[in-house]
């Protein structure tokens, strides 16, 4: 307890009070910055002990990742959500690892948040051994509620973005502005969303004209950097036809239009490059980047709703799909086509 009211950089008293479930009111800073140090630090509540207490107004958010623009947007999203319930949200990162995934949310469920949200495109039922998935059933036995965000094969609320036909969109529409030569910034082969998003953009491309012959996919980093390094490794090999980048995120292809303008390559002049997401940054660079955009606002704000749901007022697990929308900018132009 001492260890985790110093790393929240509160008192002993105040910790106690957040974790044990007084009934005396934190202010949700501090109650935030508690959860989140004890989940760091692996304190565990006595489970049978706390379920006696009233639930915390806590909502756990569970994320792969917290350093993307797109999990902020959500979590801004979902924390103002909260409020107009006096609910609060904590978050903790996983890095994706499974194990992780099962430590955070043994631990979190320890404190009996309100709700439980996890992000991730990882959470399946055979995800370490069963446990993780046994874990959140015996949470929700107890009066929790479960959602994720992402594809998942579990019996819980979920809201799903459809990556393959959101990049579709992005494919068809280079392929109906005449680019016949695209070069995919595909990602990691370990990301599942990278390859749904890639698919996506190769059928968008097939089904415009694009001979699959002239796709060519290249794994990269995810990130600027990611970006920057694979265009600039493109550029040095010599762009030939190539005329058009399309990046697996916005992030990605902001890097690509750092490269092509260190390399005094014109964009969109010489090459395309479009994006995914539609990140704020998106519409700062320039040129605006052609983009996909999700309604990353409304995933945030759905999620508080459906994890704060009575749980009587459901009968099966909800199971929302989210498509993107295409937004062109001036990244792109349109090309002239050749006779093959």
């Amino acid at each position: 307890m001492r260890d985790v009211a110093s790393a929240a950089g509160v008192s002993v008293a105040t910790a106690s009070r957040v974790l044990s479930g007084s009934s005396r009111l934190v202010a949700p800073q501090y109650a935030s910055r508690v959860l989140e140090a004890a989940a760091a630090l692996r304190y565990t509540a006595d489970v049978s002990a706390r379920a006696m207490r009233r639930k915390s107004d806590a909502i756990a958010l569970v994320a792969d990742d917290l350093t993307t623009p797109s999990i902020a947007l959500v979590v801004a999203a979902m924390e103002r959500q909260a409020r107009t319930v006096d609910a609060f949200v904590t978050v903790s990162g996983t890095r994706g690892l499974p194990e992780r995934q099962l430590e955070t949310v043994r631990t979190l469920c320890g404190f009996w948040p309100r709700a439980l949200v996890l992000t991730s495109s990882r959470i399946t039922a055979g995800a370490v051994g069963g446990r993780l998935l046994d874990e959140l059933l015996a949470y929700e036995r107890r009066g929790g509620r479960v959602v994720i965000y992402g594809g998942i094969d579990v019996p819980f609320d979920s809201i799903r973005v459809d990556d393959r036909a959101s990049a579709r969109l992005l494919g068809a529409h280079l392929a109906a502005t005449g680019h016949r030569r695209p070069v995919i910034l595909a990602g990691s082969r370990e990301r599942s969303f990278a390859a749904e998003r890639t698919s996506g953009f190769v059928e968008g491309l097939l089904a415009g004209g694009v001979d699959v012959q002239d796709v060519r996919i290249v794994n990269c980093g995810v990130g600027r950097q990611g970006g920057f390094d694979a265009t600039t490794a493109l550029i040095a090999d010599g762009l030939g036809d190539t005329d058009a980048v399309l990046a697996i995120n916005d992030e990605t292809a902001i890097g690509a239009l750092a490269a092509c303008r260190t390399a005094g390559i014109d964009v969109p002049g010489r090459v395309s490059v479009s994006g995914f997401d539609d990140i704020p940054l998106a519409a700062d660079v320039t040129p605006r980047l052609t983009t996909v955009a999700l309604p990353f606002a409304s995933i945030g704000v759905r999620s508080i709703q459906l994890a704060l749901t009575a749980g009587d007022e459901r009968r099966e697990a909800a199971r929302e799909t989210v498509v993107g929308t295409l937004v062109p900018g001036g990244s792109t132009a349109e090309r002239t086509l050749r006779p093959r």
